[in-house]
């Protein structure tokens, strides 16, 4: 009988869809979440929290394979830090992490730039913890999610006006195609960081916000703003991009004629 496989993450937007791709590749799924779930067919949870170390051991006991898609802005070296002492401890998983396109290409060394790009930061550490665990290991970098922009679209056109950064674009993808990939990359052999993943176009923020604007049938005044520092730098040059690697299919236009459906 196979190992289950643990998604950490896995009520998420990203772990969700990965636990559902598992379970239709016949898969045993063990999902660990900060809240109690009713086991479901195929689906076992376990109650944990990686940022306070709590219920992760039970979470990677017996487990072959782990699909890390847990995150935050702030505490992704020490949420890795944890599921590697865990995983460790249990055995010799294999270990597949999600980080984020320009993550060792984005400079974090001020306040404002934490403040602002902190995320990046994060990522890049928590990608050093897992090559640097002794376990087997892949990391898939992708770009930012077409469902997290539609997070931030939402509460920025609460304000009348909408001030933007200047020249920061985006290359965001569909969250359904990253979860594809990982499921292939955790259903593998060990493979290591692997090539990054981005979505089919680049979008200037304005451009994001106006394509959402005109899908719900409203106006914002949108304001473009400077952002100073060595991050904010590196983005308006592209680091946070990756045009070789645009793999991904749906475009953001297509994804909010999906996703605001009757909204619009």
């Amino acid at each position: 009988m196979r190992s289950p496989i643990l998604v950490t993450g896995g009520t998420g937007t990203l772990g969700s869809s990965v636990v559902r791709r598992l379970q239709d590749a016949g898969r045993e799924v063990r999902v660990l979440s900060r809240s109690a779930h009713p086991a479901t067919v195929g689906v076992e949870y376990v109650t944990g929290d990686l940022s306070k170390d709590v219920g992760i051991s039970a979470a990677v006991d017996g487990v072959g394979i782990i699909v890390n898609c847990a995150g935050s802005a702030k505490h992704d070296q020490e949420q890795a830090q944890s599921l590697v002492r865990a995983a460790t401890r249990a055995g010799t998983p294999h270990l597949v992490y999600v980080s984020v396109v320009g993550a060792d290409r984005i400079p974090v060394t001020s306040a404002i730039d934490r403040a602002m790009f902190g995320y990046f930061h994060a990522k890049l550490a928590a990608e050093r913890v897992v090559a640097e665990s002794g376990l087997p290991w892949t990391t898939l970098r992708a770009s930012q999610f077409y469902q997290s922009l539609l997070l931030v679209a939402r509460k920025m056109t609460r304000l009348p006006v909408l001030p933007v950064p200047t020249r920061v674009r985006f290359q965001p993808i569909d969250s359904e195609e990253v979860a594809t990939r990982l499921v292939e990359l955790a259903l593998g052999p060990p493979a290591g960081l692997v090539p990054e993943m981005a979505g089919p176009r680049v979008y200037g923020m304005a451009e994001l916000l106006r394509s959402y604007l005109r899908a719900g049938h409203r106006q914002r005044l949108i304001v473009p703003m400077g952002v100073p520092g060595k991050a904010a730098r590196a983005v308006r040059a592209g680091a946070n991009l990756a045009p070789n690697q645009a793999v991904g299919h749906l475009t953001w236009e297509e994804f909010l004629a999906e996703a605001l459906g009757g909204e619009a």
